[in-house]
């Protein structure tokens, strides 16, 4: 499996801002602290460990003098060495641990400047000392006269400051990023139907975006105050003739005309409703806490008790409360139930609980809708030339259009597929959690 670079990076911009932040600060201290260490630490090894070359060389001429082994010693001890005879043969490489970077330059320094070296032992202690074989002798040094401490404090030092710098920066980061967050929580509550209180803040930029946003949040919401005024007002003016109207015609004798034009009057007066729901929506409504596996199955009773086969099936998950608006998302959901009856003769509903999201979903053995046509289906006043026509049975082609209104207001979509298990049409109300 190959890995992506976008698959390994963080998704949020908090997280990515802070590995631009991290990465170029541990790439500094890194290069800083390798070549700090091998210049500066090598170089200073090598100097000191120079610096004993003429104390040895003075051993080593005491040592060739009549008696001089009595005076090699205490020379030896007055500068902190020890000599003593070799026992056994030295050994056959020098030795030193591999994580040792100085210990290579001090074997490097006595190789060159000590004639008749046979081999330079590191020993890691306790005590750390270095043991120099010579033709019969072995003279042990302490280790701290050779090379420089490790740069343990250095290190600690850098790395604590670093660690504080990178601390300081993250806070301002979050505070450069909070206003950030707090636009897109406002977006997101405004796409499910809800308002969020947001003033903008922050930088000049997220400012910038904050006051369009609400800017845009206002226009819309006029948008909906005055399209929902307007169809009031029209549903109103048409409601009172057509109540005239029924009343006209329950005054006159039934017979096969006045039982047409009745007929005529409730297809507009359903008309009339169908509009009015289709451009109010769910504007009139405010969210509260709702239990969508109990809106579902009213659905399906009410559906149950007006004579459709409609089946509902329970589903293991359960996501309890949610924030909707009840009464939308039932009248969404019964519109896709007498979809589903009115074009097949048998319907199961079920709801299906995600992470984010919860679906309800509608099946029947109806027609279907062809794949081509399922974008088309959910526009308004769409005719179908298929058998699968929403306009049928006496409805404008609305239903599908509400349905998928409500859910883009709770912040989901309306999916229109297959239905494995009928074979017609499979809806999806999709709201987001």
């Amino acid at each position: 499996m190959t890995l992506r670079p976008k698959s390994i990076l963080p998704r949020g911009l908090y997280g990515r801002s802070a590995l631009i932040l991290i990465i170029p600060v541990v790439m500094i201290q890194l290069v800083v602290s390798i070549n700090f260490i091998q210049r500066h630490y090598e170089g200073v090894t090598r100097q000191m460990a120079e610096g004993l070359v003429p104390q040895i060389g003075i051993l080593r001429e005491r040592l060739g003098d009549p008696g001089g082994n009595t005076g090699a010693a205490a020379i030896a001890t007055a500068l902190d060495m020890a000599i003593a005879p070799a026992v056994g043969p030295p050994p056959a490489a020098d030795l030193r641990d591999f994580w040792d970077l100085s210990g290579r330059a001090v074997i490097a320094t006595f190789r060159a400047e000590l004639a008749g070296l046979k081999a330079v032992e590191l020993v890691d202690g306790p005590p750390r000392s270095v043991r120099l074989w010579l033709q019969d002798v072995v003279i042990t040094v302490p280790r701290r006269r050779v090379s420089a401490s490790n740069p343990h404090q250095l290190l600690v030092l850098m790395i604590a400051t670093s660690l504080l710098m990178t601390l300081v920066a993250i806070y301002f980061l979050r505070m450069q990023l909070r206003p950030i967050t707090r636009l897109a929580e406002a977006a997101e509550a405004f796409g499910k139907g809800q308002r969020l209180p947001y003033r903008p803040r922050g930088a000049q930029e997220v400012r910038a975006a904050g006051k369009a946003f609400l800017d845009m949040r206002g226009r819309i919401e006029r948008q909906i105050e005055q399209r929902t005024l307007m169809l009031s007002g029209i549903s109103h003016d048409l409601r009172t003739p057509l109540t005239r109207l029924k009343l006209g015609l329950a005054m006159l004798p039934e017979d096969d005309e006045t039982r047409a034009l009745s007929g005529d009057v409730a297809q507009m007066q359903r008309m009339v409703d169908e509009f009015l729901a289709f451009v109010r929506g769910d504007a009139m409504e405010e969210p509260t806490l709702a239990d969508p596996a109990a809106l579902a199955r009213a659905v399906v009773e009410n559906a149950v008790r007006a004579g459709h086969d409609v089946r509902w099936l329970p589903s293991e998950a359960t996501v309890g409360s949610i924030s909707l608006r009840p009464m939308a998302v039932a009248r969404a959901l019964d519109n896709l139930v007498g979809n589903a009856v009115r074009h097949g003769t048998r319907a199961e509903v079920s709801l299906l609980v995600g992470e984010r999201s919860v679906r309800l979903v509608v099946e029947d053995n109806g027609p279907g809708i062809p794949a081509d046509r399922r974008d088309e289906a959910i526009l308004p006043f769409t005719r179908l030339d298929s058998a699968r026509d929403p306009n049928r049975g006496g409805g404008v082609g609305l239903g599908l259009s509400i349905a998928a209104d409500v859910a883009l207001s709770h912040g989901g979509q309306l999916r229109l597929g297959d239905s494995a298990r009928l074979g017609g049409l499979r809806a999806e109300l999709v709201l987001a959690r």
